[in-house]
């Protein structure tokens, strides 16, 4: 392959996550099958891989995958003699559409969406992906191959899955999305709201899941962030009404502002005290803010994701680590524990607590916390107990805390984190010269 060709393969592969979302729900609506609009879609991404290294990329990409995807569609139809109806309608469509010169046909299947409304659409998708019908797991993948426009391979590396496993579950999800009979359509009324939950919490998993990587060799996958972000955008503007989608947004835009002093020259972790932050994103960080502002002004500022992203911005205020406002923290963090009840929200109260009041008080919280079986194998609570520990000058006590975290951590560069601070704690617990 030319460098030319190479060149243009990698332009195919960056639109196609772009432009893969929009095709994938304008052919549903289309064609009334997800399973089948994939199918269509993917066969126009062949299309173009095939023909634009040659003929190079046409002005209007989208259009021309979209007119693509619509002739292998009526194809389809007719092969299978389903849908007679849409199959005549889609015929009229591109019938017309041959009279009229290559770019006059783009222009106008590009009017076309628009006037049929691509938002609502994507929005359709968006919620369909994220149905609670399916696993989280399912969601995951089905949102990050629809809406994220990634490949069940580089899926799979993501999560550190196998290939098998993701196609298994992608195929899975479709089936069992046909035999609900899941329409694609936006609820309304109280159905709506639920399955928002669903969809934030979706996109919430893929971002967390890009900043602090739970297994592996890497402290973050900063790509899987960005795919979190990019919906969690689109997500927010097809819902300017909804605050907990501004909350959401806020959340990630700022905690993505880190991204850069979170991890040292190596790789290795760098927490959030000892961060240079002149090395945060402010843009990120005024987005982040311009968002919470938007959420809290439509009466969300008591929604989980906004309070959570309140908690972000007193960091993100905050010119040094010792102007943090722990106070407010900890206020902050007795408000989500009043609407979202859980023991790692008292586990980062307590270090709130800990920053006011001394590493004793946050000890007191967090050993009530021990018996938790929600946190039996959460690493970070030993973690946290071993770092109270160490500064109350309990070094024998923390470094077995400490270890035992390691332990239960599956990232890497964590444990190499949490093995060098239980050598430390091992180093001060010994006799001074021996």
């Amino acid at each position: 392959m030319t460098a030319t060709a190479e060149e243009t393969r990698r332009r195919i592969e960056a639109l196609w996550r772009m432009e893969s979302p929009k095709l994938y729900a304008g052919l549903t609506r289309l064609v009334r099958d997800l399973g089948l609009a994939e199918e269509l879609a993917q066969d126009a991404l062949v299309a173009a891989l095939e023909r634009w290294p040659e003929s190079g990329v046409p002005e209007n990409p989208g259009a021309w995958l979209m007119t693509t995807a619509k002739h292998r569609a009526i194809d389809e139809l007719r092969r299978d003699k389903l849908l007679v109806g849409k199959h005549e309608e889609l015929a009229r469509d591109v019938a017309s559409g041959q009279e009229e010169r290559s770019a006059d046909l783009e222009a106008r299947i590009e009017r076309d969406l628009d006037e049929e409304n691509l938002g609502d659409d994507l929005l359709r998708l968006i919620f369909t992906a994220c149905h609670p019908v399916l696993s989280p797991e399912a969601r995951v993948a089905m949102t990050l191959r629809l809406l994220g426009g990634l490949t069940t391979a580089e899926i799979a590396r993501a999560f550190l899955v196998p290939e098998p496993t993701i196609a298994q579950r992608i195929v899975r999800a479709k089936k069992t999305l046909g035999e609900a009979q899941v329409p694609f359509e936006v609820p309304r009324g109280g159905e709506r709201a639920a399955r928002l939950a669903s969809v934030l919490e979706v996109i919430y998993l893929i971002f967390n899941e890009g900043y602090a990587a739970t297994a592996g060799d890497d402290w973050m996958r900063p790509e899987l962030c960005e795919d979190a972000l990019r919906l969690g955008r689109v997500l927010a503007e097809l819902t300017p009404d909804e605050p907990e989608a501004q909350g959401l947004v806020a959340l990630m835009e700022i905690q993505a502002s880190r991204e850069r002093a979170r991890r040292g020259p190596t790789g290795e972790p760098i927490l959030l005290l000892e961060q240079d932050r002149s090395r945060w994103d402010q843009l990120l960080i005024r987005r982040g803010l311009a968002a919470l502002d938007r959420a809290e002004a439509l009466g969300g500022a008591r929604g989980p994701y906004a309070l959570q992203a309140a908690l972000a911005a007193c960091h993100a205020r905050a010119r040094t680590a010792a102007d943090t406002d722990w106070a407010r923290i900890a206020g902050l963090y007795g408000a989500l524990g009043e609407v979202a009840p859980s023991p790692i929200v008292e586990l980062n109260r307590a270090i709130a607590l800990a920053m006011l009041f001394g590493p004793e008080a946050g000890l007191k919280l967090v050993d009530a916390l021990k018996d938790d079986p929600a946190l039996a194998s959460y690493h970070l609570l030993p973690s946290v107990r071993g770092d109270f520990l160490t500064k109350l000058g309990r070094f024998d006590e923390a470094r077995a805390e400490l270890e035992r975290a390691a332990a239960l951590t599956q990232n890497a560069r964590e444990r190499a984190l949490l093995l060098a601070r239980a050598a430390a704690c091992g180093e001060a617990a010994s006799p001074s010269g021996t």
